[in-house]
C-alpha cells in the first residue's frame, strides 16, 4: 500500500517509488462494456527534505594542478583518475600517499576524458559530448570502446560494487548501465521534497548511497539509489580556498571512498591538493 499526497499536479511521495516526471495511467470499465483512459504526467517528490551536512578535514595531500580532475575512485591505496580538456585528457593511476604516478594514459586530443570507475576487474573511462567511453584493464592498456546514445552527455560513472552501474550526464537524470555492454537500460530522477535537481557530476557509491558532486557548486548530493531521492547535502564551502590559486583553478570535482579508512577524498579542477575528510552533521 502505497501512500501518495496530492498538492494540485504535483505528488509528494510517503513511500519508496521512482521520483520524477512520471506517468499515471487510469482505466476504467463500465457496466455496459465501455472503457474509459486517462492518462496524465505528475511529479513525484521525495518525503522529507535534505539533511545538512558539513566536513572535516583528516589529512591534506599533493594533487597535480594541471589535472582537470573529471573522474575519482580508489583501488586499494591507489587513485584512478580521469582528467579531461580537449587535447589534455588522461587517465592515470597514482598514489595520493606517496605521490607516485604508476602510469598515465593520455586521450587521443578528439576525446573530452569525464568520469571513470573500476567496475568488474575493468576500468571504464567516459567521453563529454562524444558518446564513446573506453574500457581499460586494471593496469590500464586500452581493450575497448562502447557507445552510449539515450544519456545528453558523459559526467560521472560509479557502481554499486555489485552488478549496479550508474552514469550521470548533467540532466536530472542518473542512468543505469547494462553491467556487460554498458547501455542504458533504465534511470532515476533526482528529486527533493520540492522540485527535480539536476547537474550531478561525478560520482562515488559508498555505503549504500551515490555521492555527486554538483557541477559549479561546492556541494556534494547524498542520493538514494532506489528512487532518486537527495536525502542529504554536503556543504564542502571553503576547500576551493585552501589549494594554490592559480588561474587555472577551476570548480570542485571529484570524490573518491576509501573504504578501510571510512574517509573521502576531495579535490577539484587544476586543485593543488586533494582533502581526506570526514562528514558531519551541520549544527545550522
Amino acid at each position: 500500500q502505497q501512500h501518495l499526497e496530492a498538492q494540485g499536479d504535483t505528488i509528494v511521495l510517503h513511500a519508496l517509488l521512482p521520483l520524477g516526471k512520471q506517468q499515471l495511467k487510469v482505466t476504467a470499465h463500465t457496466t455496459n462494456g465501455q472503457q474509459y483512459t486517462v492518462q496524465k504526467q505528475l511529479l513525484l517528490l521525495a518525503k522529507d527534505a535534505p539533511k545538512i551536512y558539513t566536513y572535516k578535514i583528516i589529512n591534506e595531500y599533493a594533487h597535480d594542478k594541471k589535472a582537470y580532475t573529471q573522474g575519482l575512485e580508489f583501488i586499494g591505496d591507489t587513485l584512478v583518475e580521469s582528467t579531461g580538456q580537449y587535447g589534455e585528457s588522461s587517465i592515470r593511476k597514482w598514489n595520493p600517499f606517496t605521490g607516485e604516478v604508476y602510469k598515465n594514459v593520455p586521450l587521443q586530443p578528439s576525446y573530452f576524458g569525464e568520469g571513470a570507475t573500476v567496475f568488474k576487474g575493468k576500468i571504464l573511462q567516459l567521453t563529454w559530448r562524444e558518446q564513446i567511453g573506453m574500457v581499460y584493464d586494471k593496469d590500464l592498456n586500452f581493450q575497448k570502446t562502447f557507445t552510449y546514445g539515450k544519456s545528453k552527455e558523459g559526467w560521472g560513472l560509479c557502481h554499486n560494487g555489485e552488478d549496479k552501474l550508474y552514469k550521470s550526464d548533467g540532466s536530472e537524470k542518473i542512468w543505469l548501465l547494462h553491467p556487460e555492454t554498458y547501455a542504458e537500460i533504465d534511470s532515476l530522477q533526482l528529486c527533493t521534497n520540492k522540485s527535480l535537481y539536476t547537474y550531478a557530476n561525478e560520482l562515488e557509491f559508498a555505503n549504500g548511497k551515490i555521492y555527486a558532486n554538483t557541477f559549479l557548486k561546492d556541494g556534494i548530493m547524498i542520493i538514494n539509489p532506489k528512487n532518486g531521492a537527495i536525502e542529504g547535502v554536503v556543504d564542502v564551502r571553503g576547500l576551493k580556498s585552501k589549494v594554490e590559486q592559480t588561474p587555472d583553478v577551476d570548480v570542485l570535482n571529484g570524490i573518491a571512498y576509501h573504504p578501510k579508512r571510512q574517509t573521502f577524498f576531495i579535490t577539484g579542477k587544476n586543485w593543488s591538493k586533494i582533502f581526506e575528510v570526514v562528514f558531519l552533521p551541520s549544527n545550522n
